[in-house]
């Protein structure tokens, strides 16, 4: 009964989005109000972040049954949205994600689509990693569609769509998916993983790619650090994100953070945040030309602020983990061609035998045509 009457209070209350060039000088602000419910901030970010928009600012309040932000965004090239087919398709990706949201998935199994197979990976970092998974993909006929890379602190992982090379089809045999994972597994153990290397094939489109890789280094504890000594260590102190936390009484702990901005970086916070079942019940973002300041009043799901030290510092440091995966000082290297089958096996023993370590890569593909976006340090 409790399902159904919060099933009618949305659609008695559909989400409200308006979208406004005139309110702000030097940005396009997007006001959503909707009913209130877990995950609902994090959903709005994703499509924000998706169509490639840059927040500026935001001004988050969902306390009490309702939901109602304010952002204010430009585009990449730092100016307000004016397209009307553009500003019509945010407007109702916005509602369509408010109007639902679907729950965390919570286990992976052996499920391709007829499309392709999505594989997900987890093991320790090393020099050519990447190199020897796509060696093993092409060897087994197994040709990369899209994929996405990241690495953090010593941490690795991947969520790799793939075809049959011989069908264009998903991988459906069982045992031949069998062979897939086992292979793959034996790479990411490596000689001296510590921690247990992880291969699973799933169906893609449950979720998001990116929350999933953030959901896959959190689960790998990538957020804990291995302590270096010396300059190293003081050097890594300093470049790290500032985050603070202060709890007000008992009714909310306060989250300020200060690091240096970069697209994508207030869905970083929200995604470990939501999954880390903490609540945004208020919040500001501001950034500067260099930098972002965001600030949060949350609490846990079940109504309480943070209440021990360990706690705390655990909070801290998935937080500092979830900004730095996505940022690189490396270089940034992006490639075109024809694809065929082993093209990225090719490419990545080029970059290992330059000892090259590659620490984020981006592979996607338009017909025959692949787009590579790697960053290297």
């Amino acid at each position: 009964m409790d399902d159904e009457y919060a099933k009618l209070i949305r659609r008695v209350n559909q989400p409200r989005v308006v979208i406004d060039n005139n309110a702000c000088e030097d940005a396009t602000v997007i006001q959503v109000d909707s009913v209130n419910k877990h995950g609902i901030l994090l959903e709005v970010v994703q499509v924000l972040t998706d169509m490639n928009l840059t927040i500026r600012k935001a001004y988050i309040a969902s306390d009490g049954g309702w939901f109602m932000d304010v952002f204010n965004v430009v585009d990449n090239d730092g100016n307000k949205i004016r397209d009307k087919e553009i500003i019509d398709y945010i407007q109702r990706r916005i509602e369509t994600s408010a109007g639902f949201v679907p729950s965390r998935r919570g286990s992976v199994g052996v499920m391709p689509s007829e499309e392709h197979t999505s594989i997900e990976l987890a093991g320790t970092d090393r020099p050519g990693l990447l190199s020897e998974v796509c060696a093993v993909l092409a060897d087994l006929r197994c040709n990369v569609v899209n994929a996405e890379i990241w690495t953090h602190n010593t941490r690795a992982a991947a969520v790799v769509h793939v075809t049959d090379d011989s069908t264009g089809c998903a991988i459906t045999d069982p045992k031949r998916l069998l062979m897939i994972k086992d292979l793959l597994c034996n790479v990411l153990k490596g000689n001296d993983d510590l921690k247990t290397a992880k291969t699973m094939l799933s169906a893609p489109g449950v979720m998001h790619r990116e929350r999933r890789l953030h959901q896959i280094m959190f689960a790998d504890r990538d957020y804990e650090r291995v302590e270096k000594t010396g300059v190293r260590a003081v050097e890594e102190r300093s470049s790290r994100p500032q985050v603070n936390l202060l709890n007000i009484e008992k009714d909310y702990t306060v989250i300020t953070m200060r690091a240096k901005d970069r697209p994508k970086l207030l869905f970083d916070i929200i995604c470990t945040l939501t999954d880390m079942q903490y609540v945004v019940f208020h919040g500001i973002v501001n950034t500067t030309r260099m930098d972002a300041n965001q600030e949060f009043y949350i609490r846990h799901v079940d109504g309480l602020p943070i209440s021990s030290e360990a706690e705390r510092v655990r909070v801290i440091q998935c937080l500092e983990a979830a900004i730095e995966r996505r940022a690189s000082e490396g270089l940034e290297l992006e490639l075109c061609t024809e694809d065929r089958l082993g093209l990225l096996s090719d490419i990545t023993r080029i970059f290992r035998e330059n000892s090259l370590c590659i620490k984020r890569a981006l592979i996607s593909t338009k017909g025959d045509r692949p787009e590579c976006a790697t960053g290297e340090t």
